[in-house]
């Protein structure tokens, strides 16, 4: 994406005749990139989260959201599914402006390009449905332990254990 956006400024400023193609194809791959990353790439740590009342509720209030908020993600993600893919489907009528593919040399149907958005959608289900069977399996009781402060024995023979 890069090269092309530099490749952009160098026919837009220096040739001073801009390629269309750039632009479109900065388009293009910056919706792969985002979609492929937040699929694949980005740890749940890393998302913006207001979970203000979350971290002030009680282990066990923590697990319930938690618990609802992953079931909420996989119906909500696979509800919206079928008639989205039915969307990107639709879209193979529509190709790109200027983009073609280089092996054929035929412009690329949208359908193509937005696919990434159902495998998008399909990684998130799975992650949230892996995070839902995840938290059904783990013990309550074993949140409710705190685990001792650092520093202090934690082991049965006054160790301290990481």
């Amino acid at each position: 994406m890069f090269v092309t956006f530099l490749i952009q400024i160098f026919s837009r400023y220096v040739m001073l005749q801009p390629f269309g193609w750039t632009l479109e194809l900065c388009l293009i791959l910056w919706v792969w990139i985002v979609f492929f990353g937040c699929a694949f790439l980005v740890r749940e740590s890393d998302h913006v989260k207001f979970d203000v009342f979350y971290l002030s509720a009680p282990r066990s209030a923590q697990r319930v959201m938690a618990l609802i908020t992953a079931f909420a993600i996989v119906v909500g993600m696979a509800w919206a599914f079928l008639p989205t893919w039915d969307y990107i489907d639709w879209m193979k009528i529509r190709k790109t402006t200027t983009v073609r593919n280089p092996f054929s040399g035929q412009k690329i149907p949208l359908r193509t390009i937005f696919s990434i958005y159902a495998i998008f959608m399909l990684a998130i289900i799975v992650r949230y449905a892996w995070q839902f069977i995840d938290l059904l399996r783990q013990d309550p009781e074993a949140d409710a332990t705190e685990s001792p402060e650092p520093g202090k024995p934690d082991g049965p023979d006054g160790k301290v254990h990481s």
